[in-house]
């Protein structure tokens, strides 16, 4: 008796005509989605850079490098380099904070430092926060963190004033760095959730192999496990930081929202998606195309980060 007969005797193997077609029908049905969201993508792009090509003619690549921001009727004058730079220093602060206090805690629950009856509900307070509003956040911001900060910014300035980053006394009121503070807080349920998973989803022949060869438990951790789950845990990173990023009403509430530049993080600032926010409902003509622009620069500045996560996620797993 041959395999092939032997497999249509016992049923193994073989698949009905209904199975097949289902299985043709998810291909397509799949398929089908995946350039629904593509298209999507495609189609948002081409409506913001449509709204926004009447700046795009009139200020070209110098939108991207001036600084002033003025929508009064016959002196208009549209740069986005303020928000711009407010964007990526807000987002840079919330990822020097919460990406080693998302990956630690991650760590924490997931290798079995303290019993389960504890790990399950702080597992569950950690997810908690992905679920308050970000105006609950902003508000939050405003009442409490503001005041708590103030002292440690005054002990920055005082204490480091030398460092350009704290060379300003602090505003005493919104700013840069308790923007980023929140944000930090806003993003962190998503790094420690995503990393928790990778690194809980390798299989434990790692852990056991590692410590068999004489490894201590945090050179696991460290030298085996966490590069294993590298590119989970970069792109847990990388939503995170495209929350931070497009975060609008936290930000708003508490960045200040000052369009000049400053080195120092104690200053007011603004975001790209603050400026939006905030001008939108009143704008008109230019002022609307300069808008569109700026979310447009938004777009390409989380496109360019993603590009650069899956470089070096790719690097990452040839060297392992």
């Amino acid at each position: 008796m041959t395999a092939s007969s032997s497999r249509r005797q016992t049923g193994v193997g073989s698949r009905s005509t209904i199975e097949k077609t289902v299985d043709n029908w998810f291909i397509w049905v799949t398929l089908g989605f995946a350039l629904g969201i593509g298209l999507i993508l495609f189609s948002i792009a081409c409506i913001i850079t449509w709204r926004a090509w009447p700046a795009i003619q009139e200020y070209g690549l110098g939108f991207l490098f001036n600084s002033s921001w003025n929508p009064v009727k016959g002196r208009e004058s549209y740069g986005a380099l303020p928000v711009i730079y407010g964007t990526l220093v807000s987002s840079l602060i919330t990822l020097i904070i919460a990406v080693p206090l998302g990956i630690g805690t991650a760590i924490f629950l997931s290798e079995n430092f303290i019993p389960l009856k504890f790990r399950t509900p702080l597992v569950f307070l950690v997810e908690l926060l992905a679920a308050i509003p970000s105006v609950v956040y902003g508000l939050w911001g405003i009442f409490v963190l503001i005041p708590l900060v103030q002292p440690f910014s005054q002990f920055l300035h005082n204490t480091f004033g030398w460092i350009p980053f704290f060379s300003t006394p602090p505003a005493g009121g919104p700013g840069m760095f308790p923007a980023g503070i929140v944000l930090s807080i806003m993003i962190l349920p998503i790094i420690t959730a995503i990393s928790r998973d990778s690194l809980a989803s390798l299989p434990p022949e790692l852990r056991q192999a590692s410590l068999g060869l004489g490894a201590t438990r945090w050179e696991t951790i460290f030298r085996v496990l966490i590069p294993a789950a590298f590119s989970g845990i970069v792109g847990g990173i990388m939503l995170a930081l495209g929350r931070a990023m497009g975060e609008t009403m936290a930000v708003t509430m508490i960045i200040g929202n000052v369009n000049r530049i400053s080195i120092s993080i104690l200053e007011p600032a603004n975001t790209i998606s603050s400026l939006i926010a905030n001008q939108f409902a009143e704008a008109s003509g230019m002022q609307v195309a300069a808008l569109m622009y700026a979310g447009l620069v938004l777009m390409l500045l989380t496109l360019v980060v993603n590009v650069a996560a899956d470089y070096i996620v790719s690097q990452v797993r040839a060297k392992y």
